[in-house]
């Protein structure tokens, strides 16, 4: 079994819970659990290789010349991730059986649970920086779609608006970080990027690198000043808290940061940055955790704070800071899950998460109760328990780090006053949820939850014990062999024992306990003292944010956005006049002088008439079917020129696009308004011609330094190459279907959105057809001349045939799929200038949205199919076969793609043009109107 079975059974796994939901709530569970049951399993079997030492990677290329290849790599830190991932996962599903109503649509809940664990298994399992931002993007539109799963409630709708945009604007940054790795390294490859370390670090551009990664970092895990998105995200279901929050999405920041640390850490700016981000963090979420009311809120401020701190130990110039951050990641996740589960149980038990009103509730829920306060001593760092041990780390880490200079004092005091009010809210989420008195005014009667509900609890507590207690013989292995991957160098030694002896850490420890019980006895006084501040609204703020952008967006707009043609287009050639101003002048080219080619008096008639035309086009504008044919005539001596200089392929696309063009023009320039005002003002014409000049010569220029340069083309490999690697000799073909094929793809799938785009804005598009020509002359009745009807009849089995002739030659002759469906849209066309729309419709019942679509999809498949024959993605098959009675022919898959491109240009075209033309049937003003 290979790595990438992992994604594809998960990928498969997301639309198992869709199709069982109809079998019942228990079976619906059972199949969605199925997926990431199978991946845990096969990941536990590489579980002792990874842990003696040996990084599994496993490559599929899939284009290798883009840098595009398929990577996977499974070393101590993913296998760590990993297993959090799944196994959390599957608790979460178990759980969510009984936490969400019977009325509530689990299967599209376990779908979306489902995609993004499959996203955070690519982040983790990625061994391809391009590949691990996909999957990093994915889970920021999977978080969206889980946090605004109840999106009836506007808190939910709010709370997932800010997430997305935070973590979506921190992948922007983080996608221009590793681009500009990949271009220091030379390559995209996280094996290559891993062991360049001292290169990024020596580059000039490593500051702009380390920022733009750490903006990633930060968003994704919530880090000072991006962590007020956190605490709204807890709109979500609870399920999605326990998981999102605890073991998966935050993490994912601080997996990226663990990934890179080899490469990005070992400066000063990454200390500093670090440290700070992390210190400011720790303390600040564990103090606004103190005073939150919502066990949710509690609970979310306090992950932002053990963010922090795995975040602050990771930016420490320690040798066993990132080993203690690791060790904490594992037991944050263990903890933290139990904890938000126990506070669902809890919301759906009593209908409130206010601990304002619950109060006593150990009376009604003795179980939960003491599951919840075994999660939260471990949380406080209650010695025997998992968060203890890392705890204490990260104390002994804090003083023996030298990272402020003078002001590393600092570290220990604030991770100590962090410890203080970690224990603090950890001891008001006991006592004032299970003592203080009795509940008051619950919209439900307390009581124990079902039974399995409580069972992911109870495993994960019992991690919370027999790590706590038993570390090195739980953890001990996996620890190191994670921690070894993030340093990458020999392990130094450290201890996992329960017991260190009367140490600085243990006083730590000691001063924290006491003083968080200290600080929640005089809680009273806090809350008076915060009392006096006024409390924002994150969401508000950041819907403040929005309004203003959007207002100021308008603005601008509003400032550009005249209606004016001509001013949008004088804009837009402005810009392209500023944008290569400066490389045109500072562009020093050594001229040389290639053989000049024979003019002959044709061609010099040709230039001539082709001057003349454009000239008239600008001349007689306002005459739009005069303009029309001087401009087509351009088009057709284009066309000629191409010909001449031995490119028959570009002369019949286009001659074919030129056909369409004018149909195109026709049509559109039927609406117009008749009259308009004459002639521009004497400053407009002076800009325009201003800006045309510049233009011109831009253009002129960049031509001259391309034909007074030396020829040293890759078309002489394309040439070689077209038979013997692609199977046909028409060169041109080979390069769209093969060699460039992916462009093709491309292009086609722009050509499909363009279309799809005309096509909306076209629908609700209301116009009334002009009831004379721009003379005032009013036109025939005559709407489809028999002459007319009977030419376009004969003419289109005869259009067919050429085209379908086209398409068949074009891998070896001029054509291909592009020329053959511009032909065939052609004569399509001409039918219903001839009969009309409603003489076609009932005769032509295609849907060619379905056939941009599969057309796009051939295409597309074409190229995947090459993987099953283990080579790279669109590459070409072809071979040779002695065909009784015809003789010897040769197939090529490239035929098949080149089906794609012709279903893809005949949609496109006539989604445009027919529905274009179908405005002519709307409402034609009478002589009263």
């Amino acid at each position: 079994m290979s790595l990438f079975w992992i994604s594809v059974i998960m990928m498969l796994g997301v639309i198992v819970p869709v199709l069982t939901e109809r079998y019942g709530r228990t079976v619906n569970t059972l199949f969605t659990m199925l997926a990431p049951a199978i991946a845990l399993a096969y990941i536990g079997s590489l579980i002792p290789a990874v842990l003696a030492g040996e990084v599994i990677t496993e490559t599929f290329e899939w284009i290798p010349a883009a840098g595009l290849v398929l990577s996977m790599r499974l070393d101590g830190l993913a296998l760590m991730f990993a297993l959090l991932i799944l196994g959390i996962g599957l608790l979460i599903i178990f759980y969510a059986r009984y936490y969400l109503s019977a009325s509530e649509a689990a299967g599209r809940f376990y779908a979306y649970l489902i995609l993004f664990m499959t996203a955070m298994l690519s982040i983790v399992l990625a061994n391809n920086v391009l590949q691990l931002w996909m999957a990093w993007e994915v889970t920021s539109i999977s978080s969206f779609l889980l946090i605004s799963f109840w999106s009836a409630k506007t808190e939910s709708r709010k709370g997932a608006r800010m997430a997305l945009t935070v973590t979506g604007a921190g992948g922007l940054a983080l996608l221009a970080g590793l681009l500009l790795i990949g271009d220091i390294v030379g390559s995209y490859n996280l094996e290559v990027i891993l062991a360049s370390g001292d290169l990024i670090r020596e580059h000039m551009l490593y500051p702009v690198v380390l920022i733009l990664v750490l903006l990633g970092a930060f968003t994704k895990s919530a880090q000072f000043p991006f962590h007020f998105w956190l605490p709204h995200a807890m709109a979500a279901p609870t399920p999605v808290s326990a998981y999102l929050h605890s073991a998966t999405m935050v993490k994912a920041g601080i997996f990226l940061l663990a990934r890179f640390y080899p490469v990005l850490n070992g400066t000063d700016m990454w200390f500093l940055i670090v440290t700070m981000a992390g210190l400011v963090t720790l303390v600040l979420g564990a103090y606004v955790a103190l005073f939150k009311h919502d066990l949710k809120g509690l609970l979310a401020y306090s992950t932002v704070s053990h963010l922090g701190l795995i975040v602050l130990l990771l930016g420490l110039d320690t040798q066993l800071a990132a080993v203690a951050a690791l060790f904490h990641i594992m037991n944050h996740a263990v903890f933290k899950a139990s904890l938000f589960m126990a506070a669902g149980i809890i919301d759906h038990e009593t209908g409130t998460r206010d601990m304002r009103q619950l109060s006593g509730l150990w009376r009604f829920m003795p179980h939960t109760a003491t599951l919840a306060m075994v999660a939260a001593a471990s949380m406080a760092g209650v010695p025997l328990l998992n968060g203890f041990l890392s705890k204490e780390m990260f104390f002994a880490e804090s003083i023996n780090q030298e990272t402020l200079g003078f002001l590393s004092w600092m570290v220990p005091v604030l991770a100590t006053l962090a410890g203080i009010f970690a224990v603090a809210y950890s001891l008001r989420f006991i006592h004032d949820v299970f003592f203080n008195g009795e509940p008051e005014g619950l919209p439900k009667s307390p009581h124990e939850p079902p039974r399995f509900m409580k069972i992911p609890v109870e495993i994960l507590i019992a991690l919370c014990l027999i790590v706590g207690m038993f570390p090195a013989f739980v953890v001990g292995d996996l620890l190191a062999s994670a921690s070894t991957a993030v340093l990458r160098t020999e392990l130094p030694y450290y201890s996992l024992s329960i017991w260190h002896g009367f140490n600085i850490p243990l006083l730590m420890s000691i001063i924290a306990i006491v003083g968080g019980i200290v600080v929640y006895a005089v809680r009273r006084h806090l809350f008076r003292f915060q009392a006096q501040f006024a409390e924002s609204d994150a969401k508000l703020v950041f819907e403040g944010m929005v309004q203003w952008l959007v207002n100021a967006a308008t603005r601008v707009d509003e400032a550009l956005s005249n209606g004016s043609l001509q001013r949008y287009v004088a804009a837009l050639l402005t810009f392209a006049i500023l944008l290569t101003a400066v490389p045109l002048l500072n562009h020093n080219v050594t001229l040389t002088h290639p053989d000049n080619q024979p003019v002959t008096f044709v061609e010099v008639v040709a230039a001539v008439l082709l001057c003349l035309s454009a000239i008239a086009t600008v001349i007689y504008h306002r005459k739009r079917a005069l303009a029309l044919v001087t401009l087509s005539v351009v088009g057709l001596i284009v066309s000629v020129a191409f010909a001449r200089f031995s490119a028959p392929d570009l002369a019949l696309t286009q001659l074919a696009v030129e056909v369409a063009a004018v149909i195109l023009l026709i049509l559109a320039l039927y609406f117009l308004p008749k009259n308009t005002r004459t002639e521009s003002s004497p400053s407009r014409v002076a800009r325009d011609i201003g800006i045309a000049a510049a233009i011109g010569g831009i253009v002129a220029t960049i031509n001259y330094a391309f034909i007074t340069q030396p020829l040293d083309s890759i078309s002489d490999f394309y040439l070689a190459n077209s038979k013997t690697g692609g199977g046909g000799t028409n060169a041109v073909n080979v390069i769209l279907v093969d060699f460039r094929g992916l462009d093709t793809l491309g292009e086609i799938l722009v050509l499909g959105i363009a279309a799809l785009g005309i096509f909306k804005l076209l629908a609700d598009i209301k116009l009334s057809m002009i009831s004379a020509n721009e003379r005032g002359l009013p036109w025939s009745e005559d709407k489809h001349p028999p002459i007319l009807v009977m030419i376009s009849q004969s003419l289109l089995p005869l259009a067919l045939l050429v085209s379908f002739y086209i398409f068949l030659r074009g891998h070896n002759m001029p054509g291909g799929g592009f020329i053959a469906g511009l032909i065939t849209s052609i004569a399509l066309i001409q039918q219903y200038i001839a009969h009309g729309v409603d003489w076609i419709k009932p005769r032509l019942t295609i849907n060619y949205q379905s056939l941009i679509a599969w057309g796009v999809l051939i295409a597309a498949f074409t190229g995947i199919a090459s993987w099953a024959f283990g080579v790279p993605f669109m590459t070409t098959w072809f071979d040779y076969f002695d065909i009784p009675l015809i003789g010897e022919i040769e197939l090529a898959s490239a035929l098949v793609f080149d089906l794609g491109v012709y279903l893809t240009v005949v949609g496109a075209t006539l989604l445009i043009l027919a529905n274009l033309g179908k405005l002519t049937s709307v409402h034609r003003p009478t002589a009263e109107e």
